[in-house]
């Protein structure tokens, strides 16, 4: 006789109400699900990260040139309307460049041909209408590297609680589906915890739109989009078999 097909999932949900008599003494019989619940709100921020490459024979050449870009481009964010608040340097680096040897160069060792600075900066834009202006402008002005915006919400919280509250539901939801199927029924919450899944990634530009030649005019298009909260929520459930 062919023994019907139960989901894995759902088997395994059912190991969790111990048959009758079988529980340890004085523990309750409890089921454990999880639940999950998703919101989606509009970004009200985003964030970008920007950065001035400069190479020269010398690091100090190299050192002076990547910090007269760099002049240039904070003074054009604050015009912009940037806060001091919103932009924070997020790396610096001096790197020698150098002509190893083969069989072509005649070179007997490893030799310094320059030195390539590289600074960044981290952008908290906080009027998405400006962000296509503010990259155009910071690339005219020098910034010639990055790689990364992302789209935020300065204060996410009312979008994780309605997630919170779905994924309880889902859960409880789960919960009485099991029960109902097992023969018994769902009593009192006896453990509840929280995980949250989902956060808004960074999205990358793209190379050609962050490599753009500062005589170059092209308006750059970015589109916002939505952001999805996702929590998870793990809920243990007493289960009355009377």
């Amino acid at each position: 006789m062919t023994r019907p097909f139960i989901p894995l999932a759902l088997a395994a949900s059912f190991l969790a109400v111990p048959p009758a008599g079988a529980q340890e003494a004085g523990r309750e019989p409890q089921i454990s699900v999880t639940g999950q619940g998703e919101a989606n709100i509009a970004p009200d921020m985003a964030v970008i990260n920007l950065a001035v490459v400069r190479e020269a024979a010398t690091a100090r050449e190299a050192m002076d040139a990547n910090s007269q870009a760099m002049v240039a481009v904070v003074a054009a964010l604050k015009e912009a309307g940037i806060e001091e608040r919103d932009l924070q340097t997020s790396g610096l680096s001096i790197e020698p460049r150098y002509i190893y040897p083969n069989e072509q160069n005649g070179e007997k060792a490893p030799r310094i041909t320059g030195y390539q600075v590289t600074n960044g900066l981290t952008v908290r834009i906080r009027d998405l209408k400006k962000v296509g202006e503010i990259l155009d402008r910071s690339v005219t002005l020098g910034v010639n590297q990055g790689g990364y915006i992302s789209f935020t919400n300065d204060d996410p919280s009312a979008a994780l609680s309605d997630a919170r509250k779905r994924a309880v539901q889902d859960a409880v939801s789960k919960a009485r589906t099991l029960a109902e199927a097992a023969g018994v029924k769902l009593g009192d919450v006896v453990e509840i915890s929280e995980n949250m899944v989902g956060t808004p990634p960074p999205r990358p530009l793209g190379a050609k739109m962050m490599r753009m030649e500062a005589d170059q005019a092209i308006s750059v298009p970015v589109q916002a989009g939505e952001n999805s909260y996702t929590v998870q929520v793990n809920v243990t459930f007493e289960l009355d078999q009377q």
